[in-house]
């Protein structure tokens, strides 16, 4: 059986990870220091005996017992109210984490791949993101401690792959949803459904003219564990590329969930990107993935979870931890 450490297992992607890698029969180890994870993600793995979880932040030494085929470096605060709180929290798991989840791939000759984002194209320039293009990100900006960290992480994993021939994979994810997201965590889809649910209007940022491409929970994850297990050590984009404008995308949540709200405008954030959408051609043709849920059917679903929660758990998921 193989072993696969998961860090930020707790979290809404880690949480899915584990799931897709029990299934696969691997034998997997969560590592979470639950700063932004939530036990409840995980717990329905807890009587496994394939499944380990070890509370713990991966910016400190990592020691993980036996061997280790694969590590998946997927800890760090991933929306803006959180790297907002913890700036300094969010660059060290980009750097330290990074670090020593590199340092144990070595010592136990295990494959890495590190989740990166679709923020190291910062506010792009170039329309749709290829993995070619370098970006364009304010470094000393309010967004720059987590763009910037997803960045150092990407160039240290690919120093490890060429000084120390260390296997590497890295996934720049585009927006993505489902399932067991925090609402009101900063992002435009979960504060959406949350404000609805709350039968509050909903709130875009200027005008709503600005893009997004949102891909379901269960088409990243395919995406990823094809990524893997490929040989290909450059940056692969997964997302998809169905854009869409805020605005529109506040309209298909009212509709969805049947609500009278109305959208309100809010002044827009500093270097809040104007537009988003992965060149998929890369994940197309050299893992031979594209998504397969639609925004309808991924929203349904997604909505119908939200809807599905105990008031308690809505009100946790509502209130953010006091760092």
């Amino acid at each position: 059986m193989k072993r696969i450490l998961i860090t930020g297992g707790a979290g809404f992607l880690g949480s899915h990870l584990c799931d897709r890698f029990i299934k696969e029969g691997y034998h997997v180890i969560a590592m979470d220091n639950l700063i932004t994870g939530d036990l409840k993600n995980i717990e329905h793995l807890f009587h496994l005996k394939q499944f380990e979880f070890y509370h713990h932040d991966v910016s400190k030494f990592i020691h993980v017992p036996g061997e280790l085929d694969y590590i998946l470096h997927f800890a760090s605060p991933a929306s803006p109210i959180d790297y907002l709180k913890i700036p300094i929290q969010t660059l060290k798991v980009g750097s330290l984490g990074i670090h020593n989840c590199l340092g144990l791939a070595r010592v136990k000759n295990a494959r890495v791949l590190i989740a990166s984002t679709s923020e190291v194209y910062g506010d792009p320039n170039v329309h749709p993101q290829p993995e070619e293009y370098w970006g364009n990100v304010n470094p000393v900006g309010p967004r720059g401690v987590y763009d910037e960290a997803k960045r150092f992480q990407e160039a240290m994993t690919m120093a490890y792959h060429t000084y120390h021939g260390l296997e590497t994979r890295i996934v720049r994810i585009f927006n993505t949803y489902g399932p067991r997201m925090r609402l009101n965590d900063g992002r435009v889809l979960p504060a959406f459904i949350g404000q609805a649910l709350r039968g509050e209007d909903l709130t875009m940022f200027g005008d709503g003219s600005q893009t997004r491409s949102f891909c379901y929970v269960d088409d990243l994850v395919e995406g990823i564990y094809r990524l893997l297990l490929s040989d290909y050590a450059q940056p692969v984009n997964i997302g998809n590329p169905d854009e869409i404008t805020i605005k529109e995308f506040g309209e298909e949540i009212i509709k969805l969930t049947g609500t009278s709200q109305k959208l309100i405008s809010l002044p827009l954030p500093t270097d809040d990107p104007k537009q988003r959408k992965p060149d998929i051609t890369k994940a197309r043709s050299i893992l031979g993935w594209e998504p397969k849920v639609s925004r309808a059917e991924g929203l349904k679903i997604t909505y119908d979870y939200f809807k599905s929660l105990s008031k308690e758990d809505l009100f946790r998921m509502a209130h953010h931890k006091e760092f």
